[in-house]
């Protein structure tokens, strides 16, 4: 008998680890590719992983979930014992649950922000590249992504803008006044650095956006879509001398942007986007400078979002209904292993013998059908009765996820 599986979640998010512990658990596209490649090495069938600015998670099928952690310990260099006060692990429906709410912009730290569905089908796809996924976690991230389509197509829950980009577009034009007149530095073409970058063009009305990014070719690619002026790495330091408003959104593990680039003789502020925060720290101390992270920023967007709460009740219908579906496909599943042991047991019995093979598997195949007609009607008694199958027919089955 094989030991029982369980689908898990375990990480770290905004709602329980600060900024720096979530940079310490980040992992980047190189990082979560090689995690993948030992997962597989071990035996692993089935195991997602997203990295995001808000949180950082391994989702998949494991005999203890502490597999999970030391993976997510090991690629990303954090520490266990961090990680045993900040992260999370969690089992079974609690776990499934857990993904339907991150995947509907319900568990966001903007709410409604649905840009981590595009996140968790990164997640997906890359892990189908590497062979880590199967029917389960394909039929559970189509069911949230129907999820995600329904809630945004039949309530106002993502109304607006919501995304970390926008919201620090949304602070600069709360603050800063004659944004349309002010030198805007971008450094990065990330994800997050790109969608920036629209959001400033259509939001601010300034054509005095520079952007440097440690790939030329990067910057190239993103400053013709947008016509911008893109400068070299090695000019950083001149260009911040020369900006009124920097916004750092590097992929980067390291800082890139160390207080000794700042000139402090003139007023500039600082949006760091980065994750881990690529932002010396000491930037706090310059008198002249304002440094607003992205937990600042999404705390002061949420408090112009307060009426996107009053939609979160018919979101909740909406994911209780599909939520309802997928279980029903889950404990089918379940309970399939069962009613394959009990179909071979028999056919391979004495009743065989006594008439014609072929007309006895066919009743064989009614009768089993039958039992999972039953087992669907009647959800409350389905784990009584494969238990006194199991037992009258001493079937060797595994129930698992």
């Amino acid at each position: 008998m094989k030991k029982n599986i369980q689908y898990c979640v375990v990480g770290l998010s905004h709602k329980s680890a600060e900024l720096t512990v979530r940079g310490d658990f980040s992992l980047n596209k190189d990082q979560i590719e090689k995690l993948l490649a030992k997962a597989k090495e071990d035996g692993l069938q089935e195991l997602i992983v997203i990295s995001t600015c808000n949180r950082t998670e391994l989702m998949g099928i494991v005999h203890d979930p502490k597999i999970l952690i030391d993976y997510l310990c090991s690629f990303s260099g954090g520490e266990v014992s961090v990680f045993l006060k900040k992260g999370y692990v969690l089992s079974d429906r609690n776990a499934l649950d857990h993904v339907f709410r991150v995947g509907c912009g319900l568990d966001s730290q903007i709410i409604g922000d649905f840009e981590i569905i595009g996140q968790l089908k990164r997640g997906f796809s890359n892990s189908k590249k590497q062979q880590m996924v199967n029917g389960f976690s394909e039929r559970l991230v189509n069911a949230v992504i129907q999820s995600s389509k329904r809630i945004k197509t039949e309530t106002q829950l993502s109304s607006g803008a919501t995304s970390v980009s926008f919201a620090s577009v949304h602070y600069i034009l709360e603050h800063v006044k004659q944004v349309s007149k002010k030198n805007i530095l971008l450094f990065g073409t990330g994800k997050i650095g790109r969608n920036t970058c629209e959001n400033l063009i259509k939001h601010t009305e300034n054509d005095q956006i520079v952007l440097v990014n440690r790939s030329q070719e990067s910057a190239q690619r993103v400053a013709g879509k947008f016509n911008l002026v893109v400068k070299k790495i090695g000019e950083l330091k001149s260009e911040i001398a020369h900006s009124d408003i920097m916004i750092v959104a590097t992929g980067a593990k390291d800082i890139t942007l160390q207080a000794s680039m700042i000139p402090k003789d003139k007023p500039l502020l600082i949006l760091d986007l980065s994750v881990p925060s690529n932002v010396d720290p000491q930037i706090n101390d310059l008198d002249n400078v304002t440094l607003i992270n992205l937990d600042e920023l999404s705390q002061l967007t949420n408090n112009t979002l307060k009426k996107r709460e009053k939609f979160i009740p018919q979101a909740n219908e909406i994911l209780n209904e599909v939520k309802a579906e997928f279980f029903q496909w889950v404990d089918h599943r379940k309970y399939a292993p069962t009613l394959k042991a009990l179909k071979q047991k028999l056919l391979d019995g004495q009743f065989k013998e006594q008439g014609n093979v072929e007309e006895f598997s066919q009743i064989v195949y009614r009768l089993t059908g039958k039992v999972a007609s039953y087992l669907k009607e009647n959800p409350s008694k389905a784990d009584q009765t494969m238990a006194l199958l199991q037992d009258v027919y001493q079937l060797d089955s595994d129930l698992n996820v």
